[in-house]
Formats: C-alpha cells, structure tokens, sequence
C-alpha cells in the first residue's frame, strides 16, 4: 500500500525530491511513433554537481585508482581523476576511507512480480498456462511499490532485469528497471534498454507439464518444443518480410498484398530472431547450455546469457567462443538434481577463460540485498583454487558484465565519462563482511543515504508502533 505521507515527506526532503519528481512524471504522453506502447517515462531530476575526493575507486572497466575524485554534472559522470575542480554549487562528499564503485545491476531477478509480503494474491511471475507464453510481458506484471525494490537499493542496486519465472519453455519478455521510487513501472523503465527474452531447460517446464500430462515431458520434449517454435517464428518473419518487400516495390504487387494476421507470441520470437530482443536463459547443466548454443546457430538468435549456469565451468571456453555471459551464484547448489554437480568456483573459473564474461545474479529478495558478499565469496573461492582476483576485476561481476548482457554497456556499468552516473559510496571495501552502502546515486541523484531519517516506500516496511506492555 502506497504511503502518501510518504511522498509528500519525500517532496520536502533535499534527499529524495528527485524520486519524488521521477515519480511524477508518469503522466508523460506516448507517441504516436513510439515503437514501444508502454515506453519509459524515466526523468533525471535537475540535481546540483557532485564532487566525491580521495576515495579507492575501483571503475568497473577493470581498473583501480587510489585517493581518486569522481566528478558527476547533470547526471553524468564528467570525470575520474585526481585533483578535479566542483563547479560552484556542487555538492561536496569526503571520500577518505570510502570505495567508490558503479552502482550494482542484478541481471535476474523477479523484485515486482513476486512481491513481498508474499501472498497468492502477488504472485505474478509465471504465466503457467501453456510451455510457451512468450506473448506475455513481466513488466505488466510488476508493482512498483515492492519494499523489495528499497532494500535492494540499500545493497547498492541500481539496476534491475525483472524475468518471468522458469515454468515455461519460453516463459516471455523481461524489462530492465532503473530502482527508483515510483508509483508505475514507466517512470522505473530504463530508457532504451531492449526487452529480453526468457527461455528455461531443463527440469522445470517438464516437471510443470510432465505431471499435467502433457509435452513437454522429458528433456527431449522441451527441444523438440524450442524447435517447433522456432520454426514457426521463422515463417512468420519470413510472411512479414515478403509482404513488406511487395509493399516497397509498389504497383499492383503492393495493392494485392495482404499483411500477416499480427502474433503476439511469434512477434516476441520474431524479435530475438531479428537481434532485437536477447536471450536469457534459465540452465544448469553443461550438456544442456551446449545444446542451446547448437540451436542459437541453427535458427540465429543470441543467448546473452545463461542464468544460474552451475556447470559453467566445464564449457567456460566453450562460452567465451560465442560471447555469452554466465550469470551464476556463489554456492547454491544441491537443491535439485540438475544443481548437483556446482561448484564454488565456478564463477571464478568462468572469469579466468580468456574472454570469459562471469556475473553474479540473485534471483532472490535477500541475496539482492548483499550482491557485493556474494561476490566475496567467489572471489575467495577463485583465491583458493590459486585464481588470484583483485577487486577491480571482481566488480565487473556486478557492473559492467551484466551491463554488456543487458546491452546497456555503453550507459552504465562503469564509471567513465558520459555515462549515466550510478555510483555507490561504500564505507568499507565492498568486498569485506563490514562493507556498508553509504550513498547510492543514480543519474546522479542521491536516492540512499545510510543512517538519514526519512520514511520508506511504502507501508510495508514502517513496521509496528511499540506497544506500552499491556497484554492483548
């Protein structure tokens, strides 16, 4: 439940004015030529320079610079260096101590559409009604005022890709989420960001139709599924573009042609077969994520990424040949059969194939909060198995590596000059048990500030009152 007390506290609070006036901006008309009907109605609020002084950056392009400055200007980072000059007016941070970073970018997670609390009523994740439902969309499923979002940003997210769940064959389109206070999921919507595409193998959309009776029902009915839908969506590309080309050339040709009847779900296919629209890919094991780069060659989509990914290190080569990320946790495993054979270093082996792109997701309302812990971990792991990696090199797990599967690299996910300025101010190491996020900023505006008053999001996080002792 919204609070409004809250936002009309938020819109005198210094620290959260730009929320509230991202928030509001929801009432942005859509274009008549906008090739999105739901497009992002994401603002940057004005917001004075911001000078942060002598603090361990670690740029999230792999390199380090110790008592370094990071200068933002409308919402930018404008530069990092050493001795930089704050316009007039710029806010001021002592750095001393602090560890600078980009903000963190959880590549999976379901923050919105398996809202907390978590009722039956929230749960708005997997469209369960057929193996493949890539027709639906998770962003209109996501509630913007999950208490989720908050305490993610209190960890240092950022940025958020918000799936469908596994359920499905194709379970349907993702949205990247910038997280910031909002009363719609446009005025979150990262402007520009390409939808992805979720696709699950494996035990779980057999499990889910293998007990309704129905294909898929073992591993070789969910390729044959993939396949046949990849089929069709071929056709329907193919009907589109001739009919286009009839259309172009004019004449009789053009008068006689008949658009294909529209297809949600093959429009989705059509999308991830044209490039537009990557591929994110719910798999576990080794056989199975080689088998899927056989069929991205066969039919000509991209898999970004392949999420979860607890064999990755048995083809972290094999991976680095076709571009394609692993999105792993540090020590999940065991919970099913296909996790059984994890190990905890495989992200740090990942990392170490040349070309290798390793990230760490989530995929959970608490880990989300501690991304950097997580981290740590792996990087102690690789450490043990005599992978020595520094920090610089492990915050491209949380930065720049999902930035590059999320197509967004060129916006965010390091800090460099003209990119969007989403930074955390860490109190410690980020990769240390005491590492606290003190600041986060996104676009430059301070969005959390450890230890400030200030009410929450929403009603769900303000708890109860103390009570005076009296029993009930």
């Amino acid at each position: 439940m919204l609070n409004p007390n809250t936002w009309l506290a938020r819109r005198a609070t210094p620290l959260f004015a730009g929320v509230a006036l991202v928030a509001l901006s929801t009432t942005a008309a859509l274009a008549a030529d906008s090739p999105d009907p739901y497009p992002s109605t994401y603002a940057v609020s004005p917001t004075p320079a911001l000078l942060i002084r002598g603090a361990t950056v670690l740029t999230g392009s792999g390199a380090r610079l110790d008592r370094a400055d990071v200068l933002v200007v409308d919402g930018r980072v404008a530069a990092v260096g050493t001795a930089l000059v704050a316009p007039v007016g710029a806010r001021l941070v002592d750095g001393t101590g602090r560890w600078v970073t980009p903000g963190l970018i959880d590549l999976h997670s379901h923050l919105g559409v398996y809202p907390s609390p978590a009722v039956s009523a929230h749960m708005d994740g997997n469209e369960m009604t057929a193996p493949v439902t890539a027709n639906v969309w998770a962003e209109h499923s996501v509630w913007p005022i999950d208490p989720g979002f908050e305490t993610a940003l209190e960890g240092g997210v950022t940025t958020l890709q918000i799936l469908p769940g596994s359920g499905n064959l194709i379970g349907g389109r993702s949205v990247v989420l910038k997280n910031v206070a909002a009363v719609t999921y446009q005025a979150m919507k990262f402007p520009g960001a390409a939808q992805g595409l979720k696709m699950a193998c494996g035990e779980n959309p057999k499990r889910v139709y293998g007990t309704k009776g129905v294909a898929p029902m073992t591993r070789m009915g969910n390729v044959a599924g993939y396949r046949a839908q990849w089929i069709e969506a071929s056709e329907y590309l193919r009907d589109w573009k001739e009919y286009e080309a009839k259309k172009r050339a004019g004449g009789k040709a053009a008068d006689d042609a008949k658009a294909p009847k529209r297809d949600l779900r093959l429009e989705t296919l059509a999308g991830a077969l044209k490039g537009e629209i990557p591929v994110q890919m719910h798999c576990y094991r080794a056989d199975e994520m080689a088998i899927m780069l056989d069929m991205s060659r066969e039919f000509g989509f991209h898999i970004a990424a392949f999420h979860h990914a607890t064999e990755a290190y048995k083809i972290a080569n094999l991976l680095a040949e076709h571009g394609v990320c692993a999105a792993m946790w540090a020590d999940w495993w065991g919970f099913k059969m296909e996790s059984n054979d994890g190990i905890e270093e495989n992200i740090a082996i990942v990392d170490a194939a040349p070309g290798g792109c390793a990230i760490v997701h989530s995929d959970s309302q608490e880990d989300v909060q501690r991304l950097n812990q997580e981290a740590a971990k792996a990087q102690a792991r690789g450490a043990a198995a005599g992978l020595s990696i520094p920090p610089e090199r492990a915050i491209t797990w949380l930065t720049s590596n999902p930035a590059r599967a999320l197509g967004i690299e060129r916006q965010t996910g390091t800090l460099e000059p003209g990119k969007m300025a989403d930074l955390v101010v860490w109190d410690h190491d980020p990769f240390s048990v005491y590492a606290h996020a003190e600041q986060v900023y996104i676009d430059g505006v301070l969005q959390y500030q450890r230890g400030a008053s200030g009410p929450p999001r929403s009603d769900f996080l303000l708890g109860q009152p103390a009570t005076s002792g009296a029993t009930p």
